[in-house]
């Protein structure tokens, strides 16, 4: 999973958390590693592995294990958390950035 694109240094932002672009980095490769989430969203495996959990707990995620390696299915039909979003769900944002 390697990419042209790096991660916006501290002084930049982003409209997006590193939650939303781990969900965009699995829905185009579901089988992804650790490492290849952290390099490619310029954080550390550590912040991967808290982010993967926290969407796991919210049923964002399921993971299911295939051989080695973990597969994430992402519950497209999960609301948005905030007021200002919860019409909406995350397969909508998904298919936005597609």
């Amino acid at each position: 999973m390697s990419s042209n694109k790096t991660a916006p240094s501290p002084s930049q932002w982003t409209f997006l958390t590193n939650h939303f672009h781990i969900l965009v980095c699995l829905s185009r490769e579901p089988h992804s590693r650790i490492r290849d989430l952290s390099d490619e969203v310029g954080i550390t495996q550590r912040a991967v592995q808290r982010i993967l959990a926290e969407l796991i707990e919210d049923k964002v995620l399921k993971v299911r294990k295939e051989g080695r390696r973990n597969i994430y299915t992402i519950n497209r039909r999960k609301r948005l958390k905030h007021t200002l979003e919860d019409k909406h769900n995350v397969g909508e944002l998904l298919d936005i950035l597609s």
